[in-house]
């Protein structure tokens, strides 16, 4: 892994020299953000009724914190626009009493959110390829875009721990599980900062354990559930990672805003953790604590309740930080101690990041912001993140054939391969006539290339949402006389309300949106060989599509593949590339079986004392491949003390006739403890390329402290005892077991602990692969 950006331990002399100068109004613009582009497109919560306090001369007389969303809120020429940056960055120097340019932030989580930008596969795709190394290379390019243009901070990855498949976010976020999440999302974190951009951890902290899977909804997480699964991810960005901002959820806890709790803005994150970046806020969320949340009782105690608890910077604007906090401080109801403390990290952060001493003397000429080496790591991650859920052996296609059908709503639909944080779908779905600014083939186009020789037609079938039946019949004839039929279906990202999954699209229901499953059931009706390829930003209930009467050949899971998903997804179905995706969140039963975790105790699954089953219809960790693999002689460490490591080795045998990559995944159950423990949790994992007949043995190195957990006084311990091991295709399925006993007395974990499994291959011809930590 490669070193993170350094960390600066105190503020230099030059930046308290600076707060010593400032009046209290300039150190309060330190502290905003503007949206100099601000218009009437919704692309935050309640942007529509929030807006900047004043006109940006007025703002800006004293220096601004933070300009934002330059490039990503319309479609602006990035050359044009960087000229325009360039010159308010020599206005600010020049005109203003300090000369503190702003720092610029944007949304990155799919790519740089800004026109003609590459849009990269969404971040349940990274999870489903189990490729931190990849996802960090994928930052890195993402950064360098960034900096080309002058933007210092990104507004990613979100870490949010995937609770309830009904939220709409869940296509922002990685997996279901926080080792996971957190291995990943800190591959993220290293690539966009040693790019130089500061990466901005989202949401902190309980976002997605919200009440039904609603958005802003109140969580009910015990203190446990939040320390030892939502916590986890963010702890590991933060201690290994190094990243230097964090934006706070707009969730309450029990009651309390987070954007009003010092408990975990201060005493987790910076008393616990040693965080030393800057704390920002989620758009808007702190006048919530006003509006929404009604703990305020104007803007003024708000801006002081945020404050307190540790939030630095108000963005988008100044609607709280600005005048109302002003007022508090000059008639003494808050100290101005509180404002100094946030000024001093953001001076720091732009004096670690060049701005104290930038010139801005010539912006770029030209930029290409999806160069071949971006389209070449967004096909890699597009092609390593699809899941081959089920085959009977009708793909690859074979022939190949000589009339492919290909079907259904997001067969056409190039917007359908990208997430709701990508610029087409965030800004561009209010500018229909602005051209998207790169290439986006649909899977309709991508099969008509890889198939040159087929004869390929098309018929929608139906739309994503709707129940207009009428094109139904025609995409029924097309099948009927196909060799096969790709049936494309799934998802529409989009904002509040705006689609089927995105910000503020929550669900009720997990069936797929409208009546595509209609158009399945009848195409498969037909007796043409189905494969069905499932486009969409969440996991669906389609028990339906993988067992029973109705189940189509094969079923091909895609989570937003980004640009190169359409090429991707072709790749797969003519056998060229194998899949090697598997499921980084379990594929529900129901709506009514939510909230599901495969983490949950013994009580949290099936069992005789109630008629509800859980049990999802495909496990954790579940992908096919083109070839098959044998996981054999699991050997592990016998004993280990509690607070050290042991190591377990298995044998990966490729006994197919194709080359193929395993994921290794190590599974782990702690059989009896102080407090009920997950009855599966994965431990470290690995992908592994093999060629036919090709064996490998995959050694990973363990801390214990992957099995530690908040005892019944809250203390983070590894207890000694019994644990079961096992590696397999899935945390369902024990193909290779072992135990081992971990000895000593009680360890309490510290800072200073192991918190990452390394691993190596022996034996093996490998390919990219994550080599330090998983």
């Amino acid at each position: 892994m490669t070193e993170s950006l350094p960390r600066s331990s105190a503020p230099s002399e030059r930046v308290r020299e600076l707060l010593a100068s400032m009046t209290l109004d300039e150190k309060l613009a330190q502290l905003v953000g503007y949206w100099v582009d601000k218009g009437d497109e919704l692309v935050a919560p309640m942007a529509g009724e929030m807006g900047n306090p004043g006109a940006y001369a007025d703002v800006t007389a004293n220096g601004l914190g933070q300009l934002t969303r330059v490039y990503g809120t319309r479609p602006v020429e990035p050359v044009e626009r960087a000229a325009w940056l360039w010159a308010e960055q020599r206005r600010l120097k020049e005109e203003t009493r300090l000369g503190i340019p702003a720092l610029v932030h944007e949304e990155c989580l799919t790519g740089l959110a800004a026109w003609k930008a590459a849009t990269f596969p969404t971040p349940l795709a990274w999870g489903a390829s189990f490729d931190p190394e990849l996802v960090e290379e994928m930052a890195g390019l993402i950064g360098l875009s960034m900096r080309e243009l002058g933007i210092h901070q990104g507004l990613a990855p979100v870490l949010d721990v995937i609770r309830d498949p009904r939220w709409g976010r869940v296509d922002e976020c990685i997996a279901e599980d926080p080792y996971v999440v957190g291995t990943i999302g800190t591959a993220y974190v290293r690539g966009l900062q040693d790019a130089g951009v500061h990466a901005t951890l989202k949401h902190f902290v309980g976002y997605s354990a919200s009440q039904a899977g609603r958005n802003h909804a109140p969580v009910h997480a015990g203190p446990r559930e939040i320390r030892d699964t939502l916590l986890q991810p963010f702890e590991m960005a933060v201690r290994d990672g190094g990243v230097r901002s964090v934006m706070n959820s707009y969730a309450e806890l029990d009651g309390v805003p987070v954007a009003a709790s010092a408990e975990y803005l201060t005493g987790v994150l910076r008393d616990e953790w040693g965080f030393d970046g800057t704390v920002v806020s989620d758009y808007f969320s702190v006048a919530f604590l006003h509006t929404m949340h009604g703990v305020a009782a104007d803007l003024g105690e708000a801006a002081a309740l945020a404050l307190a608890a540790g939030i630095d910077v108000e963005l988008p604007t100044g609607d709280a930080f600005l005048e109302p906090l002003a007022a508090r401080i000059r008639s003494g109801e808050t100290d101005e101690a509180l404002v100094d403390r946030a000024v001093l990290r953001v001076l720091a952060q732009k004096e670690e990041l060049g701005l104290l001493d930038a010139t801005f003397d010539e912006p770029p000429t030209s930029i290409d912001l999806d160069t071949p080496a971006h389209r070449d790591v967004a096909l890699r991650l597009a092609e390593e993140s699809l899941v081959l859920l089920t085959n009977d052996g009708a793909l690859p296609l074979a022939g190949p054939p000589a009339r492919i059908a290909v079907l259904g709503p997001n067969a056409d639909a190039p917007e359908a391969l990208m997430g709701c944080y990508s610029f087409a779908n965030h800004v561009l779905a209010h500018h229909p006539e602005v051209p998207l600014g790169f290439g986006l083939p649909s899977v309709l186009d991508a099969v008509r290339g890889e198939f040159s020789s087929a004869s390929v037609v098309h018929e929608r079938g139906c739309d994503v949402e709707g129940d207009d039946r009428s094109g139904i019949p025609a995409a029924v004839a097309a099948a009927s006389t196909a060799d096969v039929a790709v049936v494309v279906v799934g998802d529409r990202a989009g904002l509040f309300g705006r689609g089927t999954v995105g910000e503020g699209n929550d669900v009720e229901s997990l069936e797929l949106p409208g009546i595509q499953r209609e158009l399945v059931e009848r195409v498969v009706a037909t007796g043409t060989p189905v494969v069905l390829v499932v486009l969409s930003g969440r996991p669906y209930a389609i028990g339906w599509a993988v067992e029973g009467v109705t189940a189509p050949a094969a079923v091909l899971q895609a989570f937003f593949p980004g640009e190169e998903g359409g090429t991707a997804i072709a790749a797969v179905l003519s056998g060229r590339v194998s899949p090697s995706g598997h499921l980084p969140v379990s594929l529900p039963r129901s709506a009514g079986a939510q909230p599901y975790s495969y983490l949950h105790p013994l009580l949290g699954g099936p069992n005789e004392i109630t008629s509800a089953d859980s049990t999802p219809v495909l496990p954790f960790g579940h992908g096919l491949s083109y070839t098959t693999f044998e996981r054999s002689e699991l050997t592990v460490d016998p004993e280990v003390q509690a607070g050290g490591a042991f190591t377990a080795a298995v044998r990966i045998r490729n006994t197919g006739e194709r080359p193929g990559t395993d994921l290794v995944q190590l599974y782990a159950r702690d059989v009896h403890a102080s407090v009920t423990r997950p009855v599966a949790q994965l431990l470290g994992y690995r992908r592994v390329e093999l060629q036919p007949g090709e064996e490998a043995v995959v050694r990973l190195t363990v801390p214990t402290t992957r099995l530690a957990f908040s005892d019944p006084g809250m203390r983070r311990v590894v207890e000694p005892g019994a644990i079961d091991l096992w590696v397999g295709p899935s945390c369902d399925v024990r193909e290779a077991s072992a135990s081992l006993t971990i000895t000593g007395p009680v360890h309490e974990v510290t800072a200073a602990d192991a918190r990452l499994v390394t691993s190596e291959v022996e034996a093996a011809t490998v390919g990219a692969v994550f080599t330090d930590a998983l």
